[in-house]
Parts: structure tokens; sequence; C-alpha cells
């Protein structure tokens, strides 16, 4: 990222930006008291949503949901247009924002096609019945009127959408929302309620209990050629964590293009730090190309529309040593981005590589980490940084360049690091987040953990024992 890169993508707010966010908040201060006790404040808020989308499809669906809320009658078709109204209006900022940063970056990205969804066999919608209903109970009953009873009816619906393979994102989500709903009871009493993160992922979870199953599942075609690893991004919640990492697929006869792939596993809260890398040992091609920093040679792997591969570790196998910030002076300006599938079209959503070199990092007067290029300062999100990898704030704080993902939070854009390079007495040095995906390389971190134990293995033997009486 050239100086007259960054200074584009920060130079100014988006024209509308902060007026639409005003129009979301104000729908999502009518789940925190519930939809039974609106004020005369919130529906208002309910008025202007209907007014945002007067001149679109949604108009008559939101206009007769706020009607009928406001008489006192709450169906589920009238929560989906809300969820939906909602969903339009954060991916017209995400579509606004995306833009501006493809124009700084002078990256080419390809439309979504309508349509391509493929033609599995539907789910019966009484499974997704109970979701739907869940859902429902919380928007009536409101943040503030959420209480443990309400939280543990979720479990029955969870148990159920695990059972089917195509409504796992959907049984995870659910069971997230609930985790963090538990753990803030009674929510009422709670001093700060996160009124916009709940409101996402419970307008997602709505959405997703109607577009049952993966519908771009059988619209990804097979590739194959090599994956260059750019960098990981560390996804952790109490009871999940997800690897995803970000890379450059040449294929032959193609143009070098930006993709995702990502593998997942269920955990325990008390399994943190490098630990969680044991959780994905069923992969062992994909973690040893981190920890080595390798290419990939896949094979036949499907790749899905929105730019993620469907991992297989079967089909991929380990290449030659590639140093990630050469594969991003060379590839990253030339690689084309993917499309963004419509329910992703949100502003947390955004998250593109880019390198960042002949910086200054500094502290602001507040203590927070900035990437100062002449005269533009990048914010940088270290709380983004995993404790399973290496990357400290002050390992940026000393670094010359930078590998990360620049995303856009709270009004305005930050720089998420996925690795560093490093001055010293013998030479650069590069520290990335995916070098503990074999074990810590840090004698110290590899001594405590040592000493700790090997939280995984306990856990796998107690659980094998239980399954056995």
């Amino acid at each position: 990222m050239r100086p007259t890169q960054l200074a584009g993508l920060l130079d100014g707010v988006e024209p509308g930006v902060p007026e639409t966010l005003d129009l979301v908040t104000g729908f999502d201060n009518t789940l925190v008291p519930g939809l039974a006790r609106l004020t005369g404040e919130q529906r208002a808020g309910l008025s202007a949503l209907t007014a945002a989308v007067a001149v679109t499809p949604l108009a008559d669906r939101v206009r007769e949901a706020v009607e009928k809320v406001n008489a006192g009658s709450i169906a589920d078709e009238h929560l989906t247009a809300f969820a939906g109204a909602r969903t339009a209006l954060l991916g017209a900022v995400h579509d606004a924002l995306s833009a501006r940063l493809d124009g700084a970056l002078g990256r080419s990205r390809a439309d979504w096609v309508p349509g391509v969804g493929g033609t599995g066999d539907p789910v019966p919608d009484t499974v997704l019945a109970g979701s739907r209903a869940w859902l429902r109970e919380l928007a009536i009953a409101g943040w503030q009127g959420v209480d443990h009873e309400v939280v543990a009816s979720a479990a029955r619906t969870v148990e159920t959408l695990l059972g089917v393979p195509e409504l796992r994102r959907l049984a995870v989500l659910l069971d997230g929302l609930a985790a963090e709903l538990g753990a803030t009871c009674p929510v009422g009493a709670a001093g700060r309620v996160p009124v916009r993160r709940w409101a996402d992922l419970w307008s997602r979870a709505l959405l997703l209990s109607h577009a049952a199953g993966s519908p771009d599942g059988a619209a990804a075609v097979t590739v194959s050629g090599r994956l260059l690893v750019l960098g990981v991004d560390v996804h952790e919640h109490g009871t999940a964590v997800q690897v995803q990492v970000h890379g450059v697929l040449e294929a032959a006869g193609a143009q070098p293009r930006l993709v995702r792939t990502s593998v997942s596993a269920a955990k325990v809260e008390t399994i943190v730090g490098p630990a969680v890398w044991r959780l994905l040992r069923s992969c062992p091609v994909l973690l040893g190309a981190l920890a080595e920093r390798r290419a990939l040679e896949v094979t036949d792997l499907p790749l899905l529309p929105g730019g993620d591969l469907l991992w297989r570790d079967g089909q991929a196998r380990p290449g030659e040593v590639v140093d990630p910030f050469a594969t991003a002076r060379l590839r990253l300006a030339e690689a084309a981005a993917p499309p963004v599938p419509p329910l992703d079209r949100h502003p947390v959503r955004i998250a593109e590589p880019v390198l960042l070199e002949g910086y200054r990092a500094g502290r602001r007067d507040d203590g927070e980490l900035v990437l100062e290029l002449d005269g533009s300062a990048l914010p940088v999100d270290v709380a983004r940084l995993p404790s399973c990898g290496p990357l400290t704030p002050e390992l940026v704080l000393g670094s010359s360049a930078c590998l990360g993902l620049v995303r856009w939070e709270d009004g305005r854009w930050s720089l998420q690091p996925f690795a560093v390079q490093t001055g010293g007495k013998r030479g650069a040095a590069a520290v990335h987040t995916g070098d503990w995906a074999l074990g810590p390389t840090d004698p110290k971190v590899a001594k405590a953990e040592a000493r700790a134990g090997d939280a995984v293995a306990v856990l796998r033997e107690r659980a094998g024992r239980l399954l056995r009486r």
C-alpha cells in the first residue's frame, strides 16, 4: 500500500454512511426493551426504517411489519422483513466502503452473479421453525428481558440443527448468541449491552433460518494450482475456533486471485493460547505449511463464488518455502478480489489483505498504536492479535513492514496485522501468526505449555472414557 493509496482511503468519510448507520441504530434500539414495549422514540426508529426502504422491493413488507408491530401483532414474517431491511442498509454501507477500498488499492473485484445457488435437497421447514421461534421470543422480550430460562430454551433447537450438516452454520451462530446472552444474564442488570453486535447476530440468524442449507456449495467450481499463503486470521470463541488462511491462488491460464480457506473445531473455554492449534491436527498439511511458510499445491478443491476454498487436507501437498512478504510484493497488486455474497455484505465483514512498508510505527497520546506513512496514520487493531501466535503489539511497534487485513469498524479504517518484519543485528526477521501451528517455537512459551500439560489430550481421553461406559 503506497502513501497515496493510504491517503485516498483515510481522506474523509463516504457520503451517506453515517446517516445510514444512524438508521440501523434506530432499529437496533428497539430490540433493547423488546418489540412489545416500544417507546415513542423507538417507534420513530421503525418509521425511519420504513422511509429508508420506501423505493425498494422491501417497501410494502416493512411498512406492513411496522403497522402490525405498532398494533401489538408480531409474526415471523414481520421480523424477517425487519432483518431484511436492516441487512440491506448495512449492505449498502458495505458496498460504498468496499468500493472506496478497492479504488484506493487499485484492486479489481468480480461482480456477484445472482441466482448461482445450487438445488440441493431442501431442509424441512419444521427443523428451522424452532430457530425462528427462539429468535421471535428474543425480539419480543428484548435484550433487557432475557433471563436464563430464555437462554436455556435455545439448547434443544441448537441440538436439532447440529444434526443437519447443511445447518451447522446456523447452529453455531445460535449457540454463540445464546452463550453471550447467558454470560450476561440477567441482561437487564448489565451495565452495557452490545446492541449492534447482538442485533447483527439476531438478524443474520433469522435470515439464515429462511435461506436453509448451503446454496453456494452446489455452485462451487473445482480448482487446482498453487496456493501462496499471505497470513492467518484466527477467530476464537469460548466454544469454537476457526483458522482462516488468506492467500493468492495461481491456476494455469487464469489471473491470480485472492482466496480464503478455513478450518474449524469445537472447543471449551479452558483451551486457549497455542493449545488451540492441537484441535486442528486433522489438517497436518495445512498446519505444516503455515508453520514452515510453504506454498501448497492443491488439486480439485471446491471454490465457492465468494472466494472461499473448501479445505480438504488430502487434496493438498506442501510445496517449496515461499516468503509471504515476497508473495505480497509480487502478486498482491495483480490478484483479483472475489465478489461478496449478499448475506455477507456487512461493514465488519470487510477484511482485505494489504502490505505496508516504509512506515513509522508509534503510539498516540492515548496509547493507540498507529502506522504513519507520509502524514497518514492507520490505527492498528492490537485487540485482534490472537494469543495462539507469537505476534505482539511490541513486535508491531518495532516493525518495518507489515502484512495484515484492512478492516472498517467503529466508523474508521484499521489494520489487523498477521505478519511483521523487524530489523535486528542479524538482519531482517519475520514473525507470523501461523508460526506456532505445529507448536510454540519460543522456548519460554513451550516450557510453560509443557508445565500446563496437554489439555486437549486430557479432554479427549476423558470424553473417550465416557463414551466407552
